[in-house]
């Protein structure tokens, strides 16, 4: 859970994630949507994978990012249930 709080700590790294909410992109296309170096947008996406927020699919010469929402909606579990205990 360490993992997931820290990639979602960084603005840049949850609109990488909004922007795979809309669907699967590569590498250069979602590089497309910031003002950042390749290698900055390469390494938020391997700590976003690191969290298993996204996954990835060689294709080609092109890396395919998608967005993985179990990861997403287990960690909404862990808060719903923190909300419910102290409801008890």
């Amino acid at each position: 859970m360490n993992d997931l709080f820290k990639a979602l700590s960084d603005p840049s790294r949850r609109r990488i994630i909004q922007l795979l909410k809309n669907g699967d992109l590569s590498a250069g296309e979602i590089a497309e949507h910031f003002d950042m170096a390749k290698p900055s947008i390469s390494h938020h996406l391997n700590l976003l994978k690191q969290a298993n927020l996204v996954t990835s699919e060689k294709q080609g010469q092109s890396v395919i990012y998608s967005l993985n929402t179990t990861t997403l909606q287990d960690a909404l579990t862990f808060f719903f249930d923190l909300m419910n205990k102290e409801d008890k």
